[in-house]
């Protein structure tokens, strides 16, 4: 690490002459230098009001892309995501096709405990009945990222992970400019990003494609992946303007599947399913009308959409049961076909009013949401004794489910300024929502199944409340905020046709809470240190019980609300700018160290479990409760500390993740199983070089080294897809890559 780093700034220090010494007016300087500072700042925190949003008493943090060094190629979140603490990742393969992470000890399975956008608007298949998001910009499109905690659950839905937006770039100075991305790297990866924007009197366009391919560091994952998006804009006047903008993305994607302990300790790299394969079409729209009434009050609407789909085909045993040729039959085993159809459409509008009450200017934030989904769902298939990515069946598919969700919302926070330097927040926010399901269930001697219709409606007031207090260029912030996550298609779904579920199912309900202490000071030091308490009550889980009380008959899986979790812990980060400190900048660069801080204690209060073992009529039923058991997946700690060097050229950072243990199951397994499902996963430590040197003003080259110390890791398990067992993390990596604006 020492000699890299030690080249490095070797390197750096050699080109400073490079700097260009070009004089401009007194005025002009100094608004340049205030860039300059603003943007090293990163993550920065949201103003009190954006875009029609309140963000005071809010814990938030919004990375600038453009100041940040990391594999953007490959979305990779462990680089990305680094100054913000206590993001979980899971790194399910190399591509960065999805990115999963999560806050606060919760699950990152394709970031669900978030409410994910993208410029605003939702990408996730459903936001109420199965919110997975399948889809994420590619990073080489993404100017910011902005992650709002569980204080955002009254603006923006109520997950309680809170609310992550991918900003897409724009182009805003020129009448026509040309950006491209260039990248190659290990195992066959090849990417290109190419971008025109500008504008046009009262026009304005962005159109980007990516396009990227790889082999996969193990083996049998390779991929494609294609992204596609258009923007356009006209501005009626200075306060009111107009927005259309179209994304499609489509991939193919083969899945190399889990491996038991024993296979991941001889080989990680291995793979012995070759027939598995994912993919899905995407596509989102939006129309977006921004326009200021008055001085006093300005407001958004936007109308947004997705047709998506969910495609996969492969052998889905244990990856302790072989997928071989059957000497009878001479051909493999037939693979599963499962494909899922999404289409949802919405309409939310956010208003911003100031008003004045006294002396001191106020602001209140109001809107509504009109939302409505549709999935549907065939699961099952017979696929074919094939290797490539054939989703046709033989015959039906078992199941066939529909599922719909209504929802309509209400909110609203105010920002009651108590003196210049003291405001307070509360907010309420409305939601009713719907969910109807309907369709086969399963197939019995030829038989359907059908699923019982289902419509469940519910209506649930959310309550909240900030406080936040300025010193100068720092403030104290707390919040509390309710927030609940509705029954999702898959527990009205169980997975055999035997298991009950209890018709009085609830919503799962709790708050976030936090309070912590942020801000810059003397431009050298940026930081945000806070405690947080999330309560997560009434979740889901099976029990055993007899059918009809009689031990004979034998048992069934009830599924019902069992209990509470609750997640507590710190969350910290500081960048230090050491010349800036020193005041040695303008000869030296910039010479930041920074780390992101996280301590998590996530476990069951109040859990029920229940086994069943003989056979009838011998059956016994024995329950236990999980109080005091860890949350599974949720890491002890996540630290991230890095080291970062530029100037006007040059810049590199090279960083260092550490992660706690995880145990993987909720009864706190820690052998192995000999399937690889459950057992506990080691800490991990993963260090990452980036680097970016940039000439002749418009032209860049990026090169980086990912696992530079080609550590064996693994961040998850999976009982499914991707593959049962455990799914390793990617070794030693390279990337090169050149571009230009224009």
């Amino acid at each position: 690490m020492k000699l890299h780093l030690t080249l490095f700034l070797t390197c750096s220090i050699a080109i400073l002459n490079a700097q260009t010494n070009y004089q401009k007016p007194l005025d002009t300087i100094k608004l340049q230098e205030i860039t300059l500072e603003h943007k090293k700042n990163t993550p920065e925190r949201m103003p009190e009001i954006k875009e029609n949003v309140l963000f005071s008493g809010k814990k938030n943090e919004v990375l600038q892309l453009s100041n940040i060094n990391g594999n953007f190629t490959t979305n990779n979140a462990r680089e990305i995501f680094a100054r913000i603490p206590g993001v979980t990742i899971w790194e399910n393969e190399g591509s960065g096709i999805q990115i999963n992470v999560a806050v606060r000890g919760l699950s990152p399975n394709r970031s669900w405990e978030l409410n994910t956008r993208q410029n605003g608007y939702d990408i996730s298949s459903d936001v109420f009945g199965y919110p997975e998001a399948y889809y994420n910009p590619p990073l080489e499109a993404v100017e910011t990222i902005a992650l709002v905690r569980g204080g955002s659950s009254l603006q923006f839905g109520p997950q309680f992970g809170g609310m992550l937006n991918y900003v897409l770039k724009r182009e805003t100075k020129k009448k026509f400019s040309f950006e491209t991305q260039n990248t190659v790297g290990s195992y066959g990866l090849m990417s290109a990003y190419n971008a025109i924007g500008g504008n046009y009197e009262k026009f304005s366009y962005y159109v980007y494609n990516h396009s990227r391919s790889a082999d996969g560091w193990r083996e049998n994952s390779e991929y494609t992946v294609r992204n596609t998006h258009a923007f356009v804009a006209y501005r009626f006047t200075e306060n009111t303007k107009l927005s259309a903008e179209y994304t499609n993305m489509d991939y193919k994607m083969q899945q190399a599947g889990g491996l038991t302990d024993e296979q991941f300790k001889n080989d990680s790299q291995q793979s012995a399913r070759e027939r598995n394969w994912f993919g899905t079409p995407w596509n989102v729209f939006s129309l977006n009308f921004d326009t200021n009434i008055s001085d006093n009050f300005t407001s958004n609407t936007k109308l947004f959409g997705l047709i998506g789909e969910r495609n996969s085909v492969g052998f889905t045993a244990t990856p302790n049961i072989e997928d071989a040729i059957n000497p009878s039959t001479n051909n493999f085993a037939n693979r599963r076909v499962d494909r899922d159809y999404y289409k949802n459409y919405g309409l939310e509008n956010r208003n911003i009013y100031k008003y004045k009450l006294g002396k001191i200017d106020n602001n209140l934030a109001f809107g509504v949401r009109l939302y409505k989904a549709n999935t549907q769902r065939l699961q099952d298939g017979k696929g074919t004794t094939g290797s490539d990515f054939d989703l046709s069946i033989d015959g039906r598919f078992t199941r066939d489910l529909d599922f719909t969700t209504e929802n309509v919302a209400l909110f609203a926070e105010n920002q009651f300024k108590v003196t210049e330097k003291f405001s307070v927040t509360p907010g309420v926010r409305y939601e009713y929502i719907k969910n109807t399901g309907e369709g086969r269930f399963g197939v019995n001697s030829g038989n359907d199944i059908a699923f019982p219709d289902k419509t469940v409606s519910r209506s649930q007031p959310l309550f909240g409340l900030g406080l936040e207090y300025k010193f100068g260029t720092t403030n104290i912030y707390a919040n509390i905020t309710q927030a609940f996550r509705p029954v999702l298609f898959s527990d009205f779904t169980p997975p055999a046709v035997t298991d009950v579920i209890d018709p009085n199912l609830k919503d799962a309900s709790g708050f976030n809470a936090d309070i912590g202490y942020r801000g810059n000071y003397k431009n050298y030091l940026n930081f945000d240190f806070s405690l947080f308490y999330l309560s997560y009550t009434n979740r889901i889980g099976g029990i055993r019980q007899f059918v009809n009380n009689d031990p004979t008959q034998g048992t069934f899986l009830y599924r019902t609300n069992l209990g509470e979790t609750v997640n507590k812990g710190i969350e910290g980060f500081f960048n230090l700018n050491i010349t800036r400190l020193f005041e040695i900048e303008k000869p030296y660069g910039n010479l930041d160290f920074f780390s992101s801080v996280s301590f998590i204690d996530s476990r069951y209060t109040d859990f029920e479990v229940s086994s069943a073992t003989g056979t009838a009529p011998n059956v016994v039923i024995t329950e236990t409760n999980l109080s005091g058991k860890r949350v599974e997946n949720a890491p002890r700690y996540i630290h991230n500390f890095g080291l970062s060097w530029s100037n006007n050229n040059f810049s590199a950072t090279m960083q260092y993740r550490l992660s706690g243990r995880i145990f993987t199951d909720a009864n706190n397994t820690e052998t192995a199983s000999a399937n690889g499902i459950t057992g506990l996963l080691d800490e991990y430590r993963v260090l990452d070089l980036s680097t970016e040197y940039k000439f002749l003003k418009i032209y860049n080259i990026r090169a980086g080294v990912n696992n530079l110390k080609d550590e064996s890791y693994a961040t998850r398990r999976s009982g499914g897809y991707p593959g049962p067992g455990i799914l390793p993390g990617e070794g030693r990596t390279f990337y090169l890559s050149i571009g230009a604006k224009l």
